[in-house]
């Protein structure tokens, strides 16, 4: 496995954790935002691998399955598709109070439940296992 591709999946671990900390905390826009860029990351590290190269600046998650090649299960791409239309409002939200309210504990924590499971099928994708 390319070092380049080690350092994204480091990285989208690194996020998984701080996504858990900032649930802790009640900071559940944040934790929408880490569960984003832990897939963005491990979908990165899927592209490194495929490509042999350095994946486009972009943090279009279904454009990163596309490019790496993956087929997820329907249920793991109905989340992506879901996370992914969330990563804009999560970075810049235009109302605060209500992006707050659009992510209440209980959708969070299913956020991070379904960004966990994602992850570890994407860990142990054959692309990874060179």
């Amino acid at each position: 496995m390319r070092a380049d591709t080690q350092n994204w999946i480091a990285s989208a671990e690194y996020d998984l954790e701080t996504a858990r900390h900032m649930l802790a905390t009640r900071r559940y826009i944040y934790v929408v935002f880490m569960c984003h860029l832990t897939l963005e990351k491990m979908l990165k590290a899927h592209v490194t691998e495929v490509t042999r190269s350095i994946p486009t600046k972009t943090h279009d998650l279904i454009y990163l399955v596309k490019k790496a090649g993956l087929e997820l299960p329907g249920s793991y791409l109905d989340f992506v598709s879901r996370i992914n239309a969330a990563s804009v409002p999560t970075r810049y939200p235009e109302d605060l109070e209500r992006a707050i309210k659009n992510y209440p504990d209980s959708l969070v924590r299913e956020y991070l439940r379904q960004t966990e499971e994602v992850l570890q099928w994407l860990k142990r994708h054959p692309n990874l296992q060179k």
